[in-house]
């Protein structure tokens, strides 16, 4: 069997690499992705292994590439993708590399620094700018005054050793949300010998750290006296204040502002300078990083695998295991003899026996990977086992179709995952980071093939944007009904639903031809019809699911020749699911073949049948469905409960039964040699016999190991888990009858002019999506010497070009008009306004253009012989 279908075979090969060629050896493996190296010096620490060295330069060269991307993003720029097939550098490559790599992060470091340096100083200058220019002004004493003012006082101040003290002023800037506090605290702390203002500035200024826009408040302050100004230059500290030189002069403030300005514009150009600088530097960054991280991480990974390998005695070659795929040795071999060309010396690999548990090998492609990755999300299966991922390949997509069977949004996930297969080859798709777009990617051939599954069971629902399309012609005939019913005026006067009848000759004329007739769309009693539809092909899809399962562990059980499995487990599962779950499939089946229209009324219940094949009990108001019954269910579920002992305890037992027989053929004396047989291995015994827990040959210490506990635990579990697992799944599956309903329920909620502008031709004639709705007239006909005639039959468009038409309230209504179940679709009926409200379409109902209406087929001649007077009508609520 495949690959695809069973994980490939694997052998264990031993490599004996030249000491000079074995990092071109290693390099070169891992390039082609042949083997998977198995760690010999599982002992020794990862800090006494011989390229422990490099691996940590490696690892310094990626924390100075993180710091120089980091660098990169923070500049706003991104890192290009880089070039494919980029292979692992020479080992005397990894000095220039980390030498460039340590210069760039150094220039990096210096222009960053000069960079932040350069911007504070012209953050400061912009501030004392922003202090002088603002307007403060210390206050002006009168020089010239005519007579007394009110600042003179009316007696002189004595004089005394304060009497030359001096104004002094403190300037700066403060952040907006301090200054409140400030201003109190120092209000406090002088107890008013202060005379302080701020004022917020005109323009935003740059944050020389964030780099965003903010807002400060400048402030100056008048005091008089050393200990007070001592004071305020501390509790400006406090609240890191930018605190700056402040002239009494107007002249003297004046021309600092112009020498700040000056400054400042030096300090701009120079800036300028740096950022282009710092530019250049990050493009050499991002030419040279992309490929430097691929190199160094491939670098990485080889001297991590040569720490895998062991060292011969004489120190000339390296010793490695790995595991690789048996068809791919003759090219691992060319390719150790390749790298290894340049040393002299060939690369020499040969298969060596091991009885551990291979790994699972199964390769993939931009199809399959998909599906794998669903597979292995539950779980990687064991070396050689049936691989069901191809299944379901088929299954996954077409349960979910199942539930969201609509041929309108199957169409469009469809052509959404088909414009991302079409462009799966452009960079621009590949290169795209959203995560979202990514996760859709990876599976755009999983939502392809669910989409198609999609349109498929549309058509079986005849569901297209939850609307029924008639493609072909109804197997439902109303004129039947009509003619053969009897309907009366006092009959449409107490009915409100009416019945399509099956057993009436004519009424129904043959099964759709493909999918559910869209009659049904039109009935009150859809729901129910699809309840039950749905409701049991997801039983049978799920029992038949579930068997499938059951049988792939065949094949696995054949191939291992595990052939006591076969009895032991495979046997009493299918006994158990088919007598169970398999029979309640078997009497819908039968239930459906066996039971026509016309004894429907008549036909028992299933639900009440399996209850009671568990209760061992009849109904007698629920007759059986065929002869025996009673019989066979109680003979099915004692079977299914005997399988349960047998799959839990069947298999240990007979482990424990092999187990000892192996061990008495081992102590039988053997003459003289007894003791030292006894010693040795049974390899033939051992090769002949395989463990079925590990799926592979086991050596004698897994056999003389065996221990009956743990065999019990395991099979004990994995009865447990298939006996519940049957009933919850089967449970679960019910999901896709409930979600096909939700889903159908849900798009149908759309406004009724949304579902109007959908127009599609059915039968040749023009209409509107959902076909014609066939509804019966009771308005008190006359010809023409005024006789009453009977109910007239006529077929209009709700919404359609006829007149804007009324919604159609459906109701729960469940007998027809001669009080049994019914078997046919029931249909709401026109009726007069009673209360005189306007009619719906505002006149007498349109006739069919073609002389066969659409699903019910009424003759031209029937409808244009009772077409008289009309009077306005509007549809009614059903029930």
């Amino acid at each position: 069997m495949g690959s695809m279908f069973r994980s490939e075979e694997v052998a264990l090969v031993q490599l004996f690499l030249p000491t000079a060629a074995a990092y071109t050896c290693v390099s070169q493996l891992g390039e082609l992705g042949l083997v998977e190296f198995r760690d010999l010096n599982a002992s020794v620490s990862a800090f006494q292994r011989r390229f422990v060295v490099d691996v940590r330069r490696c690892e310094e060269l990626e924390k100075t590439f993180t710091f120089l991307q980091e660098e990169v993003r923070r500049a706003g720029l991104m890192l290009p993708l880089p070039e494919a097939g980029l292979p692992a550098p020479p080992p005397r490559d990894l000095l220039r590399i980390q030498e460039e790599t340590d210069r760039l992060a150094q220039e990096l470091r210096d222009v960053r620094g000069n960079q932040q340096a350069l911007r504070a100083q012209w953050h400061q200058l912009q501030l004392h700018s922003a202090v002088l220019g603002q307007g403060h002004s210390p206050p002006s004493v009168a020089t010239h005054t005519d007579g007394p003012s009110e600042r003179t006082p009316l007696l002189q101040a004595p004089g005394g050793p304060h009497q030359d003290l001096r104004v002094n002023f403190v300037a700066g800037a403060v952040e907006p949300h301090k200054a409140a506090a400030l201003e109190r605290l120092l209000w406090r702390a002088c107890r008013g010998f202060l005379i302080a203002s701020f004022r917020e500035t005109e323009q935003q200024l740059e944050d020389p750290v964030t780099g965003e826009p903010a807002t400060w408040m400048t402030f100056l302050i008048s005091y008089w006296g050393g200990q007070i100004g001592q004071k305020i230059r501390k509790i400006t500290d406090c609240f890191h204040c930018h605190v700056f030189p402040f002239a009494e002069e107007e002249a003297a403030r004046h021309a600092a502002l112009q020498q700040l300005q000056q400054q400042s514009q030096e300090l701009q150009e120079v800036l300028g300078e740096t950022e282009r600088f710092l530019s250049q530097v990050l493009g050499r960054v991002q030419r040279l990083l992309p490929p430097w991280q691929v190199q160094i991480r491939k670098m990485k990974a080889v001297y991590l695998a040569l720490n895998q390998c062991s060292v011969s005695s004489t120190h000339k070659c390296l010793i490695a295991e790995a595991w690789c795929a048996t068809r791919d040795l003759p090219t691992l071999q060319q390719a150790l003899q390749d790298s290894s060309s340049e040393a002299g010396v060939s690369a020499v690999v040969h298969c060596i026996p091991c009885r551990d548990m291979p790994p699972t090998l199964i390769r993939t492609n931009r199809f399959t990977a998909s599906f794998q990755g669903i597979v292995d999300a539950y779980g990687v299966g064991r070396y050689q086992e049936v691989n069901p991922a191809p299944y379901t390949i088929i299954t996954f997509p077409f349960l979910f179709a199942v539930m969201f069977g609509d041929v309108g949004h199957g169409l469009l996930m469809f052509l959404f995952a088909l414009a991302m297969v079409l462009a799966e080859n452009q960079p621009a798709v590949k290169s795209a980071q959203n995560e979202i777009w990514r996760t859709f990617f990876g599976g755009r051939y999983l939502l392809l093939l669910m989409g198609l599954f999609s349109v498929y069971t549309g058509f079986i629902y005849n569901e297209c944007f939850s609307r029924a399309t008639a493609i072909f012609p109804s197997g439902w005939s109303v004129a039947a009904m009509a003619n053969q019913s009897g309907w009366s005026d006092a009959f449409l006067a107490q009915h409100q639903l009416l019945a399509l009848d099956p057993n009436v000759t004519g009424v129904f004329l043959g099964p759709y031809p493909f999918g559910i007739d869209p009659v049904w769309s039109l009935a009150v009693n859809h729901l129910s019809f699809l309840n039950s539809f749905k409701m049991k092909m997801s039983i049978i899809l799920g029992v038949t699911h579930m068997t499938f399962g059951v049988v792939l562990g065949v094949f696995n059980h054949v191939h291992f020749g595990q052939w006591h499995r076969l009895l032991l487990e495979t046997l009493p599962e299918l006994v158990f699911l088919l007598g169970l779950f398999g029979y309640l499939v078997f009497l819908v089946v039968y239930k459906w073949l066996s039971f026509t229209a016309a004894s429907a009324a008549t036909a028992p219940s299933i639900l009440i049948h399996f209850i009671n094949m568990f209760l061992f009990s009849r109904s007698r108001t629920n007759k059986p469905l065929f002869q025996g019954q009673e019989v066979v269910q109680s003979t099915l579920v004692v079977l299914a409960l005997a399988t349960v002992p047998v799959l839990l305890l069947g298999t240990p037992l007979f482990l424990r039964r092999r187990h000892q027989r192996r061990q008495s053929r081992r102590r039988q004396p053997l003459d003289e040699d007894k003791a030292g047989l006894l010693g040795q291995p049974d390899v033939s015994v051992a090769s002949q016999n395989c463990d079925e827990e590990k799926a592979g040959c086991l050596g004698d210490q897994e056999e003389e190991e065996f221990v009956l506990s743990e065999v019990f635990m395991h099979q004990a579990i994995h009865t447990i888990e298939f006996c519940l697992g049957c009933i919850s799944n089967t449970a679960s599956y019910l999901r896709l009858w409930a979600l096909s309903l939700a889903h159908a329920r849900e798009s149908q909620r759309l406004p009724p002019h949304i579902s109007h502008c959908f127009p599609v031709s059915l039968s040749g004639k023009r209409g509107w999506w959902g076909g014609p709705l066939l509804t019966l007239v009771e308005d008190g006909l006359r010809d023409a010497q005024g006789v009453p005639t009977a109910p007239s039959l006529t077929c209009r468009t709700v919404g359609g070009p006829v007149g804007h038409g009324d919604a159609s309230w459906l109701g729960p209504g469940w007998q027809d008009g001669r009080g049994g179940p019914g078997a046919g679709p029931r249909l709401c009926r026109l009726r007069r306004d009673d209360r005189g409200h306007p009619a719906g379409d505002g006149g007498a109902l349109g006739l069919p253009a073609r002389a066969a209406a659409a699903l019910g087929g009424v003759p031209e001649q029937v409808l244009l012989g009772l077409r008289l007077q009309a009077e306005p009508l509007h549809l009614c609520r059903g029930g």
